[in-house]
Parts: C-alpha cells; structure tokens; sequence
C-alpha cells in the first residue's frame, strides 16, 4: 500500500475516526485504524466493536493496498505536521512497518495484521429515512444534556428516537431523561420513518455523531433495524449497535394541569441564576425562585459562603398567579435555558411538584425538571 494526501483533509478524517477508538481496551487492534487505498480512493475505519465509522479520504494512489496503524499515535503525527504538508504513507505488506514522510519529517509505526481487524456488520436495516442535518443537529442539541450517566439504568443513557403523534399530527421524538430532567423534542415525521421502532442511541454514539455533523451541510441517510442503526453523511458511515432495553413510559411524568405560568426573558433570567449561584461552589446548590405578581426573586444560600438574591420586576417578568416558592439545581436550570432562544415560559403547579419549562415560541421542544427541597 502506497499513497499520498494532503494533510488538511487527512487530518480532519483522522479526528472523526480516532475518538471512536477506545484508548484502554484488552484487544490492541482496537487501538488501530485501518487504512485501506484502491484505485485513488483512501478509506478509514475505526470500531470499538459498539460504534464504527468509516470515512472516505481523496488519495492520490500509487500502490492499492491495507494496513492497520495505531490512531491516536498516527492523529498526533498528522496533526503536528505544518499547514500545506503532503503526507505519503507507504507499507510495503506483511510485517513491516509503516513509513509516513512529509518533507524532511520519516517516521515508522508497527503495524497489526489487516485479517486480525474486526468487521462491524450492520445486517439487515430496513427503515430509511432522511433528515437534514441541521434538524438532526437540533435534536441532539435540545436532548443530550438528560441523557442519563447512571450506568445501573442502562436504558437511559442515550436518546430515545421514535415515532409518536401530536394533536394528530405523525412526529418523529427524541427523548432523553436521567431522572432529574427530561426533554422532549419532536420534528415532522419524514417519510419512511412511520414503521420505525423505538430504539435507544448510546451516549457515545450521539457525541460522535454530533461531532461529525458540524460539517455536514445536506443530508442524513438514516437507516435502522432492532439492533443497530446507520448514519451516512459525505463520505462518512457510521454504525452503531442499539441500547437493548426499553424506555421507560416517560408520557405519565409529564404534568398536564400545571396552571401557574412564568414568562422571562432567557438572557435576564440565566444570567441572574448564574450570578446568585455563584455564592456556591457546590454544583448541586439549589436556586430558589419566589414568584409573586410579576416579581422573580432568585435566591441562594452557602453556610460556608453566604447568601445571594436578585428580583427581576414587571419589566423582565410576566406572572399572574399566587405567590409560589420552588428550587432547582442551578446547572438544571441552566441546561434547560441554553436551549431556548429568547423568552423561557415555566408551568408550575405547586412547590414540590415537576415543573414544565418550554420555549414561549416554539412548541416543539419540552422539558420537565424535578424541584429541590431549599
């Protein structure tokens, strides 16, 4: 195998396909990446045997061939390489080493046999969808902050994806909760995603995937079946195994007859929560709100620190039902708030009870936050 690259585009693959690899693991070909070129054509693979990713390079071949190298150690070498490099890999079989060359720069890695790298077969996916990747973006964004890191639940600890109806009208939802928040977020239902069944994405593979459509501009083929799902973007293919459990009937913690509405501007409201719950270093300090007629005061108390408030006034708040306490962990509350453009809207029911919080313009997303004794 023998090839030339530029190292701008070789670099960026070489990120995408690097961080799926699990840096400790008990099986070293793990560690590695495959590199294969045939006919002008440089292709990338890594796997965690959960995730796997494949990614298409444009190469300049001189020899079609395959090898495998390790990737973080390869990433490095790559990324340290100057602006405008071209990167020559050349290995000449069996079990020689791989030799890199940029300009005056030769360096040699072992290698591990191509047949010893595992294969991740996606098997039989028969729903296909597409999404743009712009509202695949939104998706993610407005849930994976409640995925679940509690590894005893399994079963949340990724994004819940399915088909579900609102007022009658087909959606596809993702859900996410860890027990403490949840968010709901629905999009309209593309075509072929109606026989879809709920499936359950990994954390890791949502943070991969999210980090991969930041450059991806049309769209997301989707395609899945029970067990695994498959994203196809460009030149990049990722797979991933499914969370093999069912999530929980998340519609009976979402509270219907909350009646008491707070409306606040995003940016005066998150900004006061900060600045009151900065008098704690604790992260899980609570904020305590006290709603009166068109009056937020936002307070915090520190034993060790002291205590902080700040009112925000008719000018900035918009309420009208009878006098409420209630606290929230403060980066819930943020969390919640760095979804939501412009104008939060709150729906209580009493001081103990899980509060609803929505964008006041955009019906789409839903959260639900669980109250803090203060």
């Amino acid at each position: 195998m023998k090839l030339k690259a530029d190292r701008a585009t070789l670099i960026k693959a070489l990120a995408h396909v690097q961080s799926v690899v699990e840096r400790r693991n008990t099986i070293p070909i793990l560690a590695n990446v495959m590199i294969a070129v045939k006919d002008g054509k440089l292709t990338l693979t890594a796997t965690d045997m959960e995730i796997a990713i494949v990614e298409d390079v444009p190469a300049t071949s001189i020899r079609n061939g395959a090898c495998t190298a390790p990737a973080a150690t390869l990433y490095e070498i790559v990324r340290k390489l100057p602006d405008g490099a071209e990167v020559e890999l050349d290995h000449p079989g069996g079990d020689a080493q791989l030799s890199l060359r940029a300009g005056r720069y030769d360096t040699k890695l072992v290698v591990l046999p191509v047949e010893d790298f595992p294969a991740m077969t996606a098997g039989n996916l028969p729903h296909r969808f597409s999404l743009g990747a712009q509202t695949l973006r939104s998706l993610i964004d407005r849930t994976k902050f409640a995925i679940s890191t509690e590894e005893t639940r399994y079963y949340l600890n990724g994004i819940y994806l399915h088909h579900a109806e609102t007022d009658d009208t087909p959606v596809l939802r993702a859900v996410a909760t860890d027990g403490h928040r949840l968010a709901r977020v629905e999009e309209p239902l593309p075509e072929g995603a109606a026989s879809m069944p709920g499936v359950i994405i990994p954390r890791k593979t949502v943070n991969e995937l999210r980090k991969l459509l930041d450059e991806v501009t049309g769209n997301v083929e989707i395609a899945l079946s029970d067990t695994r799902i498959q994203f196809h973007a460009d030149q990049m293919l990722l797979t991933s195994k499914l969370i093999d459990g069912t999530f929980p009937e998340y519609e009976r913690v979402i509270p219907r007859g909350n009646d008491k509405v707070l409306r606040v501007g995003k940016k005066d409201f998150a900004d006061a929560v900060a600045r009151v719950a900065a008098i704690s270093s604790e992260r899980s300090r609570p904020v305590k709100l006290s709603l009166a007629r068109d009056l937020l005061t936002l307070s915090a108390a520190s034993p060790e620190q002291g205590t902080a408030s700040e009112e925000l006034d008719a000018d900035r708040v918009k309420y009208d039902a009878g006098p409420l306490e209630i606290g929230f962990q403060a980066r819930y509350l943020n969390d919640i708030t760095d979804q939501i453009p412009e104008q939060v809207e709150f729906r209580f029911s009493d001081g103990s009870a899980p509060t609803v919080v929505q964008d006041a313009a955009d019906a789409s997303a839903l959260y639900v936050l669980m109250p803090m004794r203060v």
